[in-house]
């Protein structure tokens, strides 16, 4: 299909066609342009919000980068490697980028607007509230606006907070859970099972936020069939490696429990929501009778629960009591235990198993 060009303004064609729809199109037009030479940075900067508009963000991100490294101190080519890293969801360098590009012009408020949605997107409300106070008023700025003040006061960690965290803490999770912070919260549960559950085998098993599989490797041989969960694709990826889950599942453990267990676990994980009453009654819906609920938690003094400096929520032991009764689950043991260490000192914590 051959293409005519407009000899007055190519790009607003371009733009146009993005407009309406045809970001597709406007690919097609935008690369025989450059390809015969007719086209300089406005041209291929255009062709990156075309390959985002398309959703090729791979082919988005290869022409930014070559924009990016060809005019390395022209804000507007930072700002699109910054937008196509955000796309693709790369956040730390996205935000490298985007800082990079209000350097490089501060007169620019798209980087400070996309720096803003990106930390909202990681999940740190605060950070992109500061940025968002301080832009122009728009329908889209106060919309996102709405969101993060909804994150700041939400009685649970926001989980793309959670899912950005471990995904860029995945690579050297074992290592530094195990070594630098003294990690011991699968063994604390396998010791609790012991005592609550002896001899039980053969059970259908269920590990609630679990990581790159540790407490997964310590109840394989307790388990028919072990599932689990996680928020972050990077753990889940991990675990997978790890070869002992029966399947494994991405998504939120409130609302993500399909099918009957006889066991459920969740080694350090709770410690992301404050208001237990959801997961609660997910467990208790998908316990079979006899099972057990086993998790772990960091302790606070006194009713309730409160996020702690560490952004990792602690729980009353009056609160977990009261929050399982009323998802009608029993405590069958409620010890004081630390999961792991900080500053080299030990995190006062709960070790609980709750049946049905």
């Amino acid at each position: 299909m051959a293409f005519v060009f407009s000899e007055t303004d190519p790009i607003a064609d371009a733009e146009d066609l993005i407009a309406r729809g045809e970001a597709s199109a406007a690919v097609a037009q935008l690369r025989t342009r450059l390809a015969a030479g007719r086209g300089g940075l406005l041209a291929r900067l255009t062709l990156v919000k075309a390959l985002l508009a398309a959703d090729d963000l791979d082919g988005a991100l290869d022409e930014a980068r070559e924009a990016a490294t060809l005019n390395p101190g022209i804000a507007v080519t930072a700002l699109a490697l910054g937008e196509a890293l955000l796309a693709k969801g790369a956040l730390p360098a996205a935000i490298a980028e985007l800082q990079r590009a209000s350097r490089l012009d501060s007169a620019l408020e798209r980087p400070r607007f996309l720096i803003a949605r990106a930390w909202l997107e990681a999940g740190e409300a605060a950070n992109a509230l500061a940025i968002f106070e301080n832009l122009e008023p728009s329908p889209e700025r106060d919309t996102l606006i709405g969101r993060a003040k909804a994150i700041a006061i939400a009685p649970r960690s926001d989980p793309a907070y959670v899912r950005h965290l471990f995904d860029q803490f995945s690579a050297e999770y074992d290592n530094r859970m195990l070594g630098q912070l003294s990690y011991a919260a699968p063994q604390i549960l396998k010791d609790l099972a012991d005592l609550v559950m002896p001899g039980r085998d053969k059970l259908r098993v269920l590990d609630l936020g679990c990581g790159t599989g540790l407490a997964g490797l310590l109840f394989k041989p307790r388990a028919a069939r072990l599932t689990g969960i996680d928020l972050s694709p990077a753990m889940i990826e991990k675990a997978r490696a790890r070869d002992v889950y029966d399947s494994l599942t991405m998504g939120d453990i409130e609302t993500a429990l399909d099918g009957e267990y006889d066991l459920i676990l969740a080694a350090d994980t709770l410690v992301y929501l404050g208001d237990l009453g959801p997961v609660f009654a997910a467990v208790a819906d998908h316990l079979a009778p006899g099972g057990f609920f086993l998790f772990t938690t960091e302790a606070k003094e006194g009713p309730g629960f409160e996020l702690g400096p560490k952004r990792r929520w602690r729980h009353g032991e009056a609160y977990l009591r009261e929050t399982a009764k009323a998802a009608g689950l029993s405590v069958a043991g409620l010890v004081s235990a630390s999961p792991r260490t900080e500053s080299h000192q030990p995190v006062s914590g709960f070790t609980v198993a709750l049946t049905r």
